[in-house]
């Protein structure tokens, strides 16, 4: 491999791993770092501004670029519509697409306990780097159709507009912090010092629930935004074992 090549690599392996969170070094620190030329670095950082990862110019000092995914409150949004929004690169890793039931879910839909469900489990990348663990229920007299779908490069919403004439209207979203398992941390690539957060999501069509959805998102990727000029959209509620609150 060529030496830009090389010092790319090892960078880029330095950057996942989060060793320049707090800053980036500028270019002579990298040349004496690697023993290289500047022409060297200049190429390595040119390939990482390229990929997305650093942001780098002439006459500038390189500084890791924002991969953070920020998403409005108050709409029922899709994650890929966030992450092509966001000019990024998406696609899914599908674990786990077939017909179930479950007790817990069915009761959070209103429907009975043994009602045959779509399970739809999904690794959400973005720049392929994992993003999110999306576990979703539908009911299969209405989501059948999604046993056939191709869920790797496309939207849950689209395909259900698509293949099943649904569109969600609503819905109701509570976000919380929570621990990673020690699975969801190697799955998503989360360090142990990061957090994530747990996303619930019923959604309904005319007041019915149809869907409902945890979406484990790394706290590091990711972040919900209120918009304060939009009043009506605003919705957050804050409680815990002594009090709860929506304002």
């Amino acid at each position: 491999m060529p030496l830009w090549a090389q010092v790319k690599d090892d960078v880029e392996r330095r950057l996942r791993r989060g060793e320049f969170s707090e800053s980036f070094p500028g270019e002579m620190v990298l040349v004496q770092e690697y023993a290289v030329s500047r022409h060297t670095v200049r190429e390595a950082l040119r390939r990482l501004r390229e990929s997305g990862l650093v942001d780098a110019a002439r006459g500038r000092t390189p500084k890791v670029a924002n991969t953070e995914i920020t998403q409005p409150q108050g709409t029922l949004y899709s994650l890929f519509a966030s992450v092509e929004a966001s000019g990024r690169r998406q696609h899914s890793i599908v674990r786990t697409l077939d017909a179930r039931a479950d007790g817990t879910v069915a009761t959070r839909l209103g429907v009975e306990e043994s009602t045959p469900l779509i399970y739809l489990e999904r690794i959400r990348l973005i720049d392929e780097e994992p993003l999110a663990m999306d576990r979703v229920w539908l009911p299969a007299r209405l989501a059948a159709p999604l046993l056939q779908a191709d869920l790797t490069q496309t939207s849950l919403y689209e395909a259900l507009d698509h293949r099943c004439n649904l569109r969600l209207t609503g819905g109701r979203e509570e976000v919380r912090a929570v621990v990673p398992t020690s699975a969801e941390r190697v799955l998503l690539g989360i360090p142990d010092n990061t957090a994530a957060l747990s996303i619930d999501r019923t959604g309904e069509l005319r007041g019915q629930p149809i869907e409902w959805r945890r979406t484990i998102v790394r706290g590091d990727r990711f972040s919900l935004v209120t918009d304060f000029t939009r009043p009506d959209q605003v919705s957050v509620t804050v409680s815990d074992r002594r009090y709860s609150m929506t304002f």
